[in-house]
């Protein structure tokens, strides 16, 4: 990948040459070796050819590059395949593949997908659809190796190789009963290692991490890293097996999940499209709604510095230090509440740690403004007053500005690690609680105690 990424342009040259002059068996011979998410980011420059592209690769790689482009792209190459083709690729997809471009695809084209899905296909497609989004049920598979306690390992060696081609994994496989109940696992180096006659029952793994069909993708993402499993089994409400996620799609989840909390830390309605497929009008959509909000809100700041306007006439000096305070005020609570938002998604704070996560805050918060003070104390009267030769930058004018630093970065930090662990306990996402609203509200506090300070100390 990373050499395909040094040489991308030279690659895309490479084949927009063998195009022009149609010497389409060395484009095959060239793509045939590639991966197929490095096909798929390719495909992305080359526009009208993609179709062109798709017909040359092997039917098994064309369904893995298909699966691999985004949904633009595969409505385009939906359009232009004969009801045959798309047979084909449906054939080769697997499930949850299948399910995810169905459920992206306008109307339309879902019923051609449909209609040339056979019917066991259509089924556990729509079964897949009928789960939540954002459950573990929406993203599982159904194709995976069930085995029998009474088995052999024998047995089971022969059912493997007799199913195991239209499965998605067979690295493990899951022991039920009758009723499709689960009742133990074993990875395929058990039963490569296992005699014969060993019956699989004896030598199963009886101790099983399983997920709720209706459990959060995100959280089963989590599970996974957190066990270091390939496939995570999924059960309904009665324990039966009803399918499996795989670490592939738990990568896709973190993915999406990380990206939404991203966009929505900086203020932006979450898109599920690429930035470059994004139109003008689309990203203006996602940003105008927080940018308005927040431009709002900011009025807030300007009524309380007008309110205090006959203290700023008496000491104009005052006015120069309003940014550095706020910024630093704003910096502070966004790093509380980055950290305490992070530490929400990866399930190490929960609301429960609510006073420990604020009196750890406090404690750094004191040590961080104290120390943030004592630097910006000296800079004032090194620098503002001797260096720059300001004489309206006195002892008392450093003191309600150093004062006010170490308050406005105790709230910030309070206020920045408190918000997200508030909105997850009330069922907001905690990334909404991030820098810029944060920000807007550390900004009217520390205005406020800037003034209070000002008029205790000079009178104002």
């Amino acid at each position: 990948m990373f050499e395909l990424q040094d040489g991308r342009t030279e690659l895309l040259e490479k084949i927009e040459a063998l195009f022009e002059r149609k010497r389409y068996a060395e484009l095959r011979d060239l793509l045939e070796p590639m991966e197929a998410a490095d096909i798929a980011a390719l495909c992305q420059d080359l526009e009208e050819k993609v179709p062109v592209v798709f017909r040359l690769l092997p039917k098994e790689l064309a369904a893995e590059v298909f699966v691999e482009l985004d949904s633009d792209d595969q409505k385009v190459l939906i359009h232009s395949f004969s009801n045959t083709e798309l047979k084909e690729v449906l054939e080769e997809l697997y499930l949850d593949d299948a399910a995810d471009i169905v459920e992206e695809m306008p109307a339309g084209v879902v019923k051609r997908i449909l209609r040339q899905c056979n019917p066991e296909m259509r089924k556990s497609i729509n079964e897949i659809l009928k789960y939540p989004e954002d459950s573990a049920g929406s993203i599982m598979t159904p194709e995976f190796v069930d085995l029998k306690a009474n088995m052999t390992v024998e047995d089971a060696l022969k059912h493997i190789r007799r199913t195991g081609p239209d499965k998605e994994t067979i690295n493990i496989c899951y022991v039920i009963d009758e009723r499709r109940h689960l009742i133990g696992l074993l990875t395929i180096r058990t039963l490569l290692l296992a005699a014969e006659d060993d019956v699989i029952g004896d030598i199963m793994e009886r101790h099983l991490i399983a997920v709720r069909t209706l459990d959060d993708q995100e959280a089963v993402a989590r599970a996974l890293g957190k066990y270091d499993f390939l496939a995570l089994p999924v059960v309904d409400k009665e324990n039966r097996l009803v399918g499996i996620v795989t670490v592939d799609d738990a990568m896709d989840v973190l993915q999406e999940e990380v990206t939404e909390d991203i966009e929505k830390m900086a203020a932006i309605l979450p898109s599920d499209k690429p930035y470059l497929k994004t139109g003008t009008l689309e990203t203006y959509k996602a940003r105008i709604p927080w940018l308005m909000l927040l431009m709002i809100s900011a009025t807030f700041t300007g009524q309380i510095i007008a309110s205090f306007e006959s203290a700023l006439a008496a000491a104009t000096i005052l006015t120069a230090y309003i940014p550095m305070l706020m910024d630093s005020g704003g910096n502070c609570g966004s790093q509380a509440s980055v950290t305490v938002i992070r530490g929400l998604s990866l399930g190490e704070i929960t609301f429960s740690d609510f006073f420990r996560v604020l009196w750890k805050e406090l404690r750094v918060a004191v040590v961080c403004g104290v120390t943030l003070a004592v630097a910006n104390f000296a800079k004032l009267m090194l620098v503002d007053r001797l260096l720059f030769g300001n004489p309206m930058v006195t002892t008392p004018v450093a003191a309600v500005i150093c004062g006010t630093l170490v308050c406005t970065v105790v709230c910030a930090k309070l206020v920045g690690c408190s918000l997200p662990l508030l909105a997850k306990r009330v069922g907001f996402d905690p990334a909404v609680m991030a820098s810029p609203f944060i920000t807007t509200i550390v900004d009217a506090l520390s205005l406020l105690i800037y003034f209070r300070f000002a008029s205790a100390i000079l009178g104002l």
